[in-house]
């Protein structure tokens, strides 16, 4: 087969491919852009292959919290996630948590926050630093900052940087609902 008429299949083959990917319309010109990609050229006798890769830029979605109404802080200990929340919109969150062994629950229900020590030591467990403590339940029970891989004696651990946006948002009186 002669060069020009391979070039000339070639050709008809280019064609028929971009009529079939056409819209419905037709085929259209393309969209002129001061970006748009540099255009090539086939040599005749040879091939063109591209490739296209895509890559997702899509979060996947945030779980949303089990707590509702006039709710400031929200927990959810089978996620083991927590957020803070104004007006029944997240604010901040969901950071994760760690809530009490399966011997210390931490207790569910709605409560308030009663008292804040930004500095405080535990009296009944040798004195073991509680940075950022937000105190909610009956017992000591307190978000603070403390370990995420080992459960607590009931309080609901958070990271030091998520301890102190808790104790900075979470006033005496605030709701805090911690679900199951």
């Amino acid at each position: 087969m002669h060069l020009r008429t391979r070039s000339s299949l070639a050709m008809i083959g280019l064609l028929a491919l971009a009529a079939a990917c056409a819209p419905a319309g037709g085929v259209s010109a393309p969209a002129t852009s001061s970006h748009s990609a540099p255009a090539f050229v086939v040599a005749p006798g040879t091939t063109a292959t591209t490739t296209a890769t895509t890559t997702a830029t899509t979060k996947a979605p945030q779980p949303r919290p089990p707590c509702s109404g006039e709710t400031a802080a929200c927990v959810s200990l089978s996620a083991e996630l927590a957020w803070l929340m104004k007006d029944g919109q997240v604010v901040f969150g969901p950071v994760p948590v760690k809530s009490g062994k399966p011997e210390s629950p931490t207790p569910q229900g709605t409560f308030r926050v009663q008292w804040k020590d930004q500095e405080h030591f535990s009296s009944e467990f040798a004195q073991l630093p509680m940075p950022n403590s937000v105190f909610f339940a009956g017992g000591g029970i307190a978000f603070h900052g403390g370990s995420l891989d080992a459960g607590s004696h009931g309080c609901v651990h958070l990271s030091d940087a998520d301890s102190l946006r808790f104790f900075e948002f979470l006033g005496v009186g605030a709701v805090v609902q911690v679900a199951a």
